[in-house]
């Protein structure tokens, strides 16, 4: 199942829904109530019902949300039939700690190349990715027909970065450098900046501490 005009915050939304229902169904429930999806991410009980009824998904009013039927309706929507492969481009410690991190999260997505320059990391393995130097990307790219990229270099390489893997085909770009990027309207941009996200906790966590003095 593909829903093409599903709006980007739902997909998002989804993902979250997806990682809660996973720790739900860990304790053993069965079915899931609006409202306790909704308590676990922070939204409202209306939110959640909307994007499932997007989805085409209603629950049954005196048991709530089915939570396996819910996953595996999610994973149809999100996922891929095949799969997808993965590049993370920069093996520093942010690398490192995604590559790590991400290890056996979802069977859909798999990251299986990184790229560097540093050579003490190339031609090795890294928690069973096997890392190329820089200069092949584009050809390893192809050749292992990897459809995301995730940039964690420096900020002056990354825009070279992003270049090279839409030259390589890519259809995804995951950036965490703070450079912003510009990438043809057929590559899917995504670009997650931390002074930002911390510079917007810090204006709300000084909006409490006068809030409640």
């Amino acid at each position: 199942m593909y829903l093409k005009n599903l709006p980007h915050k739902t997909v998002e939304r989804l993902s979250q829904y997806r990682r809660a229902l996973l720790l739900t169904l860990s304790k053993e429930k069965t079915h899931v109530f609006s409202h306790e999806i909704a308590l676990m991410l922070h939204i409202t009980p209306v939110q959640v019902r909307r994007d499932l009824m997007l989805i085409g998904y209603s629950g049954n009013l005196r048991k709530g949300y089915d939570i396996k039927e819910l996953i595996e309706l999610i994973g149809r929507i999100v996922d891929t039939e095949k799969g997808q492969r993965v590049a993370v481009i920069g093996l520093g410690n942010l690398g490192k700690a995604f590559i790590s991190y991400f290890k056996g999260k979802r069977n859909k997505l798999t990251i299986i190349a990184a790229f560097d320059v540093n050579p003490e990391k190339i031609n090795r393995g890294f928690d069973g990715v096997t890392v190329y130097h820089i200069n092949s990307l584009v050809e390893v790219v192809k050749k292992h027909n990897i459809s995301i990229g995730i940039i964690t270099v420096p900020a002056d390489q990354a825009p070279d970065i992003a270049e090279a893997l839409v030259e390589a085909g890519v259809k995804g770009i995951l950036n965490y450098s703070p450079k912003p990027l510009n990438v043809p309207p057929y590559v899917y941009l995504e670009e997650y900046d931390m002074i930002t996200s911390l510079e917007k906790v810090a204006f709300f966590a000084k909006k409490n501490d006068e809030r409640f003095k």
